[in-house]
């Protein structure tokens, strides 16, 4: 018993070095951003782990003024939110249907939104960029955001109807006996029970969403309409030399990713886990 209880405690052990090791790996360069973001330059050159004499958050006002990422930060906010929204409640809707509804052609279409999902941006931006000229919307917040709901829609439906399926059958087969409408079930059973999977779901849409480079790149050319990402490129041809304040705008551009994630953590372990625990 003392051998098998010794065992346990160094797997245990190891297991918590392992996992510190990489927490490590994954703050380390984090740290280093923030730190380099309030140096000047004179610090740089008394090395990466220095601390300068007092923080420099000028840089940051540089970035946001100078760099115009005041303006790309509420671009990324007009495009993240309808196409987040709109993605959850079409996922909704289709995964409700794939889940437990019958029509024709359903394993079809299934199988056409996973394959849908496995090709690259790269092999469709070029005729995406023809048909948004075709319809004037180069140069627009809504080349942005059509393209990318459309997108999302297919992971979303998947996603939704893979956690629906989940649900306590018991629930919903209660509910379509007392004579609920299938619009009333959504709303009033499936919804309620599924707001850790949303809150999922959300939070991978706005990820991806607020990271989305290619598509702004090629379907807009004005810097009224960039986004953080993008504004990031052309503030980096302007300030390679200043590195101070080219990685303040770093910070600027994934700190809304960590505030997002860090506010709704345990609505996304929930969600990631409710699969698992039934």
């Amino acid at each position: 018993m003392a051998s098998t209880s010794s065992t346990t405690a160094v797997k245990a052990l190891s297991f918590r070095i392992v996992m510190w090791l990489f927490a490590l790996m994954t703050i380390i360069p984090f740290g280093l951003l923030l730190l380099t973001s309030v140096k000047s330059k004179q610090d740089l050159f008394r090395g990466a782990f220095a601390l300068p004499d007092y923080p420099h958050f000028e840089n940051y006002v540089s970035a946001w003024v100078d760099g115009h990422f005041g303006i790309y930060f509420w671009n990324s906010i007009i495009v993240v939110v309808p196409v987040v929204a709109i993605s959850i409640v079409l996922g909704l809707l289709t995964g409700f249907a794939f889940a437990f509804l019958s029509f024709p052609g359903k394993k079809l279409i299934f199988v056409l939104l996973t394959i849908g999902m496995m090709v690259p941006t790269e092999a469709f931006i070029i005729p995406l960029y023809y048909e948004m000229r075709y319809l004037g919307l180069i140069n627009s917040y809504a080349a942005m955001i059509l393209p990318q709901i459309a997108m999302s829609v297919p992971f979303a439906t998947l996603f939704m109807a893979s956690a629906m399926q989940q649900l306590p059958k018991d629930i919903l087969e209660a509910a379509m006996l007392d004579g609920a409408p299938r619009g009333m079930i959504l709303r009033k059973v499936i919804v309620p029970l599924m707001k850790p999977s949303i809150s999922s779901l959300g939070l991978f849409l706005f990820i991806w969403t607020w990271n989305e480079f290619l598509i702004p790149l090629i379907l807009v050319n004005d810097d009224v309409y960039r986004t953080m990402p993008l504004g990031m490129l052309f503030f980096q041809g302007r300030y390679t030399v200043n590195t101070p304040v080219l990685t303040a705008g770093a910070v600027l551009v994934i700190a809304p990713i960590i505030i997002v994630y860090l506010i709704f953590q345990r609505k996304f372990i929930e969600g990631l886990t409710a699969g698992a625990s039934k």
